[in-house]
């Protein structure tokens, strides 16, 4: 499902998307900033993510298994 939303941006964002579309790197000015919004969602996730580890470490009961199989696979072929 997709809402469809107005919003005011600069003249020169809108003509970037437009060269964008124009050039054939985008289907709609709507995809581009939908991709926008998916990145700035994914970098969010990425920095709160960056701040849990901050706080508590990256240590976690994988990581030994993680080190023994390091350790016994020959990933070379």
């Amino acid at each position: 499902m997709s809402t469809q939303i107005a919003i005011r941006l600069p003249d020169q964002m809108v003509a970037f998307l437009d060269r964008a579309v124009a050039d054939g790197r985008a289907p709609s000015r709507a995809a581009v900033v939908a991709s926008a919004v998916e990145r700035e969602m994914r970098r969010l996730l990425a920095e709160h993510d960056a701040q849990i580890l901050g706080r508590h470490g990256a240590a976690d009961d994988l990581d030994d298994v993680v080190r023994w199989t390091a350790a016994q696979v020959d990933l070379e072929d």
